[in-house]
């Protein structure tokens, strides 16, 4: 499989794209959606959930001094990835001065670069960093999501926040139909794919690094902590650890 870049008109929308204002209308919206380019386009404008609109809005305009001359993207992150990919990745949300400045998932903070760094050791990434969608970065055989698409404030979106959001992540993993491998970073990403997900086994299994899920129909589900600073500073989340979980995806896919 050859890479996939991202390909980012600066506004993937068009002004004929239906805007999502209410949790009803991101489920009846994402239901609806036939192909990943409009689920894509479709994410980027919604406003369904007030307290992360104004949030995302509020911090790309007063913007952090480092990148006051950045123009931010503030708006939903969709997915970065060929839609054939074999393994897909789940962390929590967008960073308020990361994916949420830059627009593409996991790009412009260390914690991208801890995941992208991973994946170019393991074959599943162009290049071990991720500063800006101008980077010529390319993922292979990999797609990355976020369980919620808007930066939330403090890093922690609400529970109505997250149930908002689910739709539109149940509608990408059904258009991902190649996946064999889902890789949640993080408690907060597993429990949301436990809940999109079909046949997972009963009791719900818990969040620990590490931990693997056959879904009995050649799928898997697989954990690792977060690659966030607080996680990889405190020596949580070592290097070793991250390319053990990545590299069991990687495995299973061509296995």
């Amino acid at each position: 499989m050859s890479p996939e870049t991202f390909s980012w008109p600066h506004d993937p929308a068009t002004s004929a794209t239906p805007i999502a204002t209410s949790a009803l209308e991101v489920r009846e919206l994402a239901a609806g959606t036939q192909t990943l380019r409009i689920l894509d386009a479709r994410i980027s404008v919604c406003r369904a959930c007030p307290r992360l609109v104004a949030w995302r809005e509020e911090v790309a305009v007063q913007k952090r001094r480092a990148f006051i001359d950045d123009e931010y993207w503030g708006r939903p992150i969709f997915g970065f990835g060929p839609i054939d990919a074999r393994v897909v990745i789940v962390g929590l949300a967008p960073a308020a001065h990361g994916g949420n400045r830059t627009g593409r998932i996991f790009t412009g903070d260390e914690s991208g670069n801890w995941l992208f760094a991973s994946l170019n050791r393991l074959g599943l990434a162009r290049t071990g960093t991720s500063t800006s969608v101008f980077d010529g970065q390319a993922l292979i055989n990999t797609r990355l999501l976020a369980a919620v698409r808007c930066a939330p404030p403090d890093n922690a979106p609400t529970t109505l926040e997250r149930d908002t959001c689910r739709p539109w992540l149940a509608r990408e993993l059904a258009l991902l139909t190649e996946a064999k491998v889902y890789v949640a970073l993080g408690g907060f990403a597993w429990a949301s794919l436990l809940a999109t997900l079909e046949q997972i086994p009963k009791p719900k299994p818990k969040f620990a690094h590490g931990a693997r899920v056959d879904l009995g129909d050649g799928r898997f589900l697989l954990a690792s902590y977060h690659p966030s600073q607080q996680n990889t500073f405190t020596g949580r989340l070592t290097e070793e650890m991250l390319d053990d979980v990545l590299g069991a995806a990687a495995s299973l896919i061509t296995g």
